[in-house]
């Protein structure tokens, strides 16, 4: 699952003579969309063998191992927190969010999930409007609305090709929204590094609870896949960090829309599946939200400048 939003410890300048700030920013983002598709898709070859929860212990696991080395000379201070209760439950909503999305890899295509997933720009804007203050506009509401629309065309709720398991792709872009709100209020407060970290242990601590019950032996030509894992979600992460660091938010985000095409590709090469006529429509609808809020918020943004 894409991790959009999110900490983590702060990466040297990459400098490309001849590239902006801005351009490096889109690069990054886009390497590191490209990275998480490709981490989804590794996550449904690996469901369709192992419970989706031991699949999402290796993310996690394998996160927290290279978060505690990149971060071993300054740890004693970035596991520090004032907020452990917001920490706490920021982390169980990237928690929800990611075996949410990894659960329905294992029923649905990776395009249609993906799709659906992508409705989580249109639902932080209404989250950060309901318990940030924010202000949300008719038009802003509308994008939320159509958004979900677009979703309920993929969905296809009371359809003879309506599964329970298209749901769960929406319930984790509920999950990823309150983890983003969640992370824009710790933010003040806490640095990204320490948020990171804590989302890290939360997801490998409940996965590991859990794994005495739904372990299965892993064979050995599929250990590549379980350590491979864990590292594509923290190199996938740490290059959205460094994007945001580099460009406006308001540059790069709409490139995470790119995930879409990322994610129909894979799902074609390794899996042979292309989504129907209805998945892209209502793809369409919500991508084409998505891009009305954010040019609304663009909008909004220069006049307050100005």
């Amino acid at each position: 699952m894409r991790d959009k939003t999110g900490g983590g410890p702060a990466l040297p300048p990459a400098e490309v003579p001849g590239l902006s700030a801005a351009t490096r920013g889109i690069l990054i983002m886009l390497l590191g969309i490209l990275v998480f598709t490709l981490m989804d898709a590794l996550a449904k070859h690996l469901s369709a063998t192992y419970p989706t929860m031991q699949v999402v212990w290796a993310r996690y696991a394998g996160q927290t191992v290279l978060v505690l080395v990149l971060l071993a000379p300054r740890l004693g201070s970035v596991i520090r927190t004032r907020a452990p209760g917001l920490q706490a439950l920021r982390s169980l909503f990237q928690f929800g969010a990611t075996a949410l999305f990894f659960l329905s890899l294992a029923h649905i295509g990776l395009a249609e999930a993906t799709a659906i997933m992508d409705v989580n720009p249109v639902l932080i804007t209404l989250g950060a409007a309901l318990f940030l203050g924010e202000r949300i506009g008719p038009r802003r509401m509308a994008g939320v609305l159509v958004s979900l629309v677009g979703a309920l065309i993929i969905v296809r709720p009371g359809s003879g090709v309506f599964s329970v398991a298209a749901l769960l792709p929406l319930a984790a872009a509920f999950c990823y929204a309150g983890f983003a709100v969640l992370t824009r209020l710790t933010s003040a407060t806490e640095s990204a590094a320490t948020s990171m970290l804590y989302a890290a242990l939360l997801g490998t601590a409940v996965t590991t609870a859990m794994l005495p019950w739904i372990w299965q032996p892993v064979a050995w030509g599929d250990l590549w896949g379980f350590v491979l894992i864990g590292g594509m979600g923290a190199v996938g992460q740490l290059c959205l960090v460094r994007a945001f660091t580099l460009a406006e938010a308001g540059v790069i985000a709409p490139f995470g829309y790119a995930g879409l095409i990322f994610a129909t590709l894979w799902g074609f090469v390794f899996f042979g599946a292309l989504p129907d006529l209805w998945t892209v429509v209502g793809a369409l609808v919500i991508v084409g939200a998505g891009l009305y809020v954010w040019h609304r918020e663009a909008q909004l943004a220069r006049a307050a400048r100005r």
